[in-house]
């Protein structure tokens, strides 16, 4: 018997557009084993309290794994068929993937694996990203890298998940499904 394929979604939108609290959502109904990637880095007392926020709301119950960086390891090493991955948020991993000292580099691998992975992950799979390219371009060369990086990143997500939402005001819009 061929073994059914994980389902993989993309989650996109805007800060506070309710796009974790969805995946959230949808990772209870799965009634799988939830697995939770954080990768968010709580550098300064605003971030902690997000960080906080976010902690309170997740079921105690779930596995949280915090990985800024390594994420597709992270990805193989919990990848199960009865688990479900739910990594939030993909902007925040990009964003620190752009701050390390060989970042060039580092992303370019990440990002290379992170697409090779997807195909084969025996799990299924949440990926949360803030849709970033709505406004205007930035004045900043590393901002107008980070903006180029996640919207490259998203379309090459999109066309790989069966499943693609759009966040507005806490209501999911479906670009995709399959």
């Amino acid at each position: 018997m061929k073994p059914t394929k994980s389902m993989q979604t993309l989650i996109l939108g805007g800060a506070r557009s309710g796009k974790s609290r969805y995946a959230e959502q949808l990772a209870l109904q799965s009634q799988k084993s939830v697995v939770y990637i954080a990768t968010a880095q709580a550098h300064d007392t605003e971030m902690q309290t997000r960080i906080r926020h976010h902690q309170a709301n997740r079921p105690n119950h779930w596995l949280t794994i915090e990985e800024p960086l390594a994420l597709v390891a992270t990805l193989e090493a919990y990848a199960q068929p009865e688990h479900l991955l739910l990594v939030d948020c993909l902007t925040l991993w990009l964003t620190n993937l752009l701050c390390t000292e060989d970042s060039e580099q580092r992303l370019k691998m990440e990002l290379n694996a992170l697409y090779a992975v997807l195909p084969n992950l025996r799990s299924d799979l949440i990926l949360v990203s803030n849709e970033t390219g709505l406004g205007v371009v930035p004045l900043g060369e590393l901002t107008r890298r980070y903006v180029d990086e996640v919207g490259r990143l998203h379309q090459r997500l999109a066309a790989q998940m069966q499943q693609v939402f759009f966040m507005i005001a806490g209501l999911p819009q479906v670009l995709k499904t399959t």
